[in-house]
């Protein structure tokens, strides 16, 4: 092990993602019992079970299973634009700043927009769509992602989404949706997934992070959206053969871990206020709504790597995410004594530099 973590696994704070969550017991029982197949042929019935049950939360016609969500994402961009031109995205987006390396695989250009909470403004939106048959670049793709991991897991609601999509449609352009922690929206909202799903012509959901399951995403929309987007999948190297061992931990992650999530959001919220309450130029005005809390301990980027550093010799693991920023994410493994914890590491590291 890293001099860095001096202590064993079991002791660390992991609050880097909650991409670390392991899968439960649940999960791996029905990992071995799962029926498989060949999903590059006959079909996997695990995985197809998945593709189904997913597409009917979310009221959709059909899923595809892909390893991540930026293979969806990928897949859905050259799904839904067939012909080159722009994807529109929020400036701080994932697909932008984290994805930016697919548009060289997809042909097109990926065109930033200003926001606010990390939905695009309707007024940016309305300028830069452009669908003109003489358009040098035509519009073809906008781009939403809700919550917004860049901006601290804020979440875009029902309202805000059907007037995006309303201004994209009346374009023709469609509206994809990347709902990495879209489930984390719909707890927070108090909604059924159906309604964060129904302003949007596709979307992808991660079934690896809150949820808890060890791999996969789902990506949703019309049958003939999901039939061109296996094509794509299969082209891209993603048929995965016997893939309903992983598909198994995707169904037990729906039906019994989405509640929990609730569970998450109290504890950012935790630890929201406790470090509000040491420093509250560290945090930001409002509370978290999900289950990220962005730390601000300096104006550089070697201040937020220094705190990386130094919590992690106290067995805190943190990201640092921008200028003298860190980026704290809670998930099943996160208890309430380990957010105090943390906190009681954040007051000790305070007093040494202060």
């Amino acid at each position: 092990m890293s001099s860095m973590h001096p202590l064993p696994p079991a002791q660390l704070i992991d609050l880097r993602s909650d991409t670390v969550t392991q899968p439960t017991a649940a999960m791996l029982e029905a990992m071995c019992r799962a029926p498989l197949g060949d999903d590059g042929l006959d079909g996997d019935p695990t995985v197809r079970q998945l593709e189904e049950v997913s597409a009917a939360r979310f009221h959709k016609a059909a899923g595809l299973f892909v390893v991540s969500g930026t293979m969806g994402n990928l897949v859905a961009v050259l799904a839904h634009a067939r012909v080159p031109g722009e994807v529109l995205a929020e400036a701080s987006s994932h697909l932008l700043n984290s994805e930016r390396a697919a548009a060289g695989l997809t042909g097109m250009h990926y065109r930033s927009l200003p926001g606010t909470a990390g939905l695009i403004s309707l007024d940016a939106l309305a300028a830069a769509l452009d669908t003109d048959a003489g358009a040098r670049c035509p519009s073809a793709l906008v781009s939403v992602e809700n919550t917004h991991n860049a901006q601290g897991g804020t979440v875009a609601a029902p309202p805000a989404l059907a007037a995006l999509y309303a201004l994209a449609a009346a374009q023709g352009v469609p509206v994809h949706t990347d709902g990495a922690r879209l489930f984390n929206a719909a707890v927070a909202l108090g909604l059924p997934l159906h309604q964060l799903a129904e302003h949007t012509d596709s979307l992808t959901v991660c079934l690896s992070k809150g949820l808890s399951a060890p791999v996969g995403s789902v990506l949703m929309g019309s049958a003939d959206f999901i039939k061109r987007a296996r094509n794509i999948r299969r082209m891209l190297g993603g048929t995965m053969r016997q893939a309903g061992v992983l598909a198994a931990a995707g169904l037990v992650a729906l039906e019994h871990m989405i509640d929990r999530l609730a569970d998450d959001h109290r504890r950012a919220r935790a630890l929201y206020r406790g470090l509000q309450a040491m420093d509250a130029a560290w945090c930001d005005p409002a509370e978290p709504q999900t289950n990220i809390v962005r730390v601000r301990v300096g104006a550089s980027a070697a201040d937020g790597q220094l705190w990386e550093q130094q919590l992690a010799q106290h067995g805190v693991l943190v990201r640092a995410s921008g200028a003298g920023s860190l980026r704290l994410v809670t998930h099943r493994h996160i208890d309430d004594e380990a957010v105090a914890a943390t906190l009681r590491v954040f007051e000790a590291l305070r007093r040494i530099q202060h």
